[in-house]
């Protein structure tokens, strides 16, 4: 029987510290393989291969497509995509973004909870907002472990917090004894093969390449009222356990915290459009009025003199709606600090 050989981590803000501190103190004969998904910017080069290189004794390296998967060896999930696995071998997902990211933490751990299933070990780590609870969800339905680092040790607890809120994981751990626990779980025999649930199957397939369908979504999710923030489409609610997540049938994923934060933004965007538009129209009407003082067009200019007060009274109530979002947005996050 196969032991728990496949080790998955997320984490996002504060990861970089955490890994490299759990890099150093894992041991050089780990017997599984360590898989990591860290939110990434395509925009720039990573160098998190060879910290984490330098920081123990695993050799570490960013996951090729097709390269099969080796015990004691840390892969990382490369920037704009999502890191998959399929028969022991890594496969680069070009899916949509999850959470407003790819690489996203759920994809993998889902894709993990599926090919793997009881030698899954799903762990989350330090981060801001909600992704990972999905993923881990995901690996305790295909009858994996799951782990997730004390809120009260994370730098940042919201992706603990979350996870902790939704389900009860195995275990519940301080950074410190991390490696102890993973190598722990790595000599352990896993479970009996658990049928994994059709939803995971169908969003794993979506993180490959994006090919999804209404009717599919029909299936999983009950159609919401909202729009996603990136296309524009419908989208679906999907319950998992004390999880809101939404999908549009493009595949585009939100928790339902990022979700509010998505369409904060968007509204943000649509009011500064129209400030600038409203901006816009108040200057041409002022031009075009100069112009008919100056051409002696008395009824002209009294028209255009009404278009500018109407346009300036519409500019002043987009300002005060933006300026009242700030205010209550500011007041938000001062609660929260």
């Amino acid at each position: 029987m196969a032991n728990r050989d496949i080790i998955a981590i997320g984490t996002s803000a504060g990861g970089v510290d955490a890994l490299q501190f759990l890099a150093a103190r894992l041991p050089p004969d780990l017997p599984a393989s360590i898989l990591i998904t860290i939110h990434l910017a395509k925009e720039f080069r990573s160098v998190l291969d060879d910290l984490l290189s330098r920081a123990g004794p695993l050799p570490a390296s960013f996951a090729t497509d097709g390269e099969p998967l080796r015990k004691g060896h840390i892969y990382i999930a490369p920037p704009d995509r999502h890191l998959l696995v399929e028969n022991d071998r890594f496969l680069l997902g070009a899916g949509p973004r999850e959470n407003n990211a790819r690489p996203a933490i759920d994809p993998m751990l889902r894709s993990v909870a599926l090919c793997c299933g009881p030698r899954a070990v799903g762990v989350v780590l330090t981060g801001t907002l909600g992704d990972g609870a999905s993923g881990l969800w995901a690996i305790e339905k295909c009858g994996g472990f799951s782990v997730v680092q004390n809120p009260a040790d994370a730098a940042f607890p919201d992706m603990p917090e979350n996870a902790l809120r939704i389900m009860r994981p195995d275990h519940v751990v301080r950074l410190k004894d991390l490696a102890p626990l993973l190598e722990s779980l790595a000599h352990q025999p896993a479970g009996e093969p658990v049928e994994a649930p059709k939803q995971i199957r169908f969003e794993v397939e979506i993180a490959k390449a994006g090919h999804s369908n209404m009717d599919e979504m029909d299936r999983f999710g009950r159609r919401s009222v909202l729009a996603c923030p990136d296309c524009h489409g419908v989208m679906w609610e999907i319950d998992e356990g004390d999880l809101v997540r939404y999908r549009c049938h493009v595949g585009h994923t939100y928790t339902a915290e990022l979700m509010d934060v998505a369409v904060d933004e968007n509204l943000r965007r649509a009011l500064a459009s129209a400030v600038r538009a409203l901006e816009e129209k108040v200057a041409l009407a002022r031009k075009l009025r100069k112009q008919a003082i100056d051409s002696g067009h008395i009824h002209v200019q009294d028209t255009w003199g009404e278009r500018v007060r109407e346009y300036q009274r519409e500019l002043d109530v987009v300002r005060d709606a933006m300026l009242r979002m700030e205010a209550i947005a500011a007041k938000a996050a001062k609660a929260a600090e």
